[in-house]
């Protein structure tokens, strides 16, 4: 299956008291009823690269048969010093996002 994807960022907040990181970006999907998410991988190398697993959830509802584009969020609170996000859907690379935007 391939899967489209646009307008990927990823952002470290190093505000006081707002310190977190954060990647998102924009998922073609089949249908409404398909919910994007971003998990952390289970795979995870030793450098600041972080490996997130891009995972599609059908809900049970009825749905809309139409190509829709939704947007999709990885966000953990806390200090962070990525350095780059490789975004990976059924183990393959779909996206590596390299600059990450620090903000103070």
């Amino acid at each position: 299956m391939t899967i489209k994807t646009r307008d990927w960022t990823a952002q470290i907040d190093r505000m006081p008291g707002a310190a977190s990181f954060r990647t998102h970006g924009t998922v073609e999907v089949s249908n409404s009823g398909i919910t994007p998410k971003l998990v952390l991988s289970a795979k995870q190398d030793k450098s600041f690269d972080l490996r997130l697993d891009l995972v599609l959830e059908q809900s049970d509802e009825v749905a809309l048969q139409v190509i829709t584009q939704k947007h999709v969020e990885y966000k953990v609170l806390g200090e962070s010093n990525v350095t780059g996000v490789s975004i990976f859907f059924d183990d393959e690379l779909i996206h590596h996002i390299d600059e990450v935007l620090i903000t103070h």
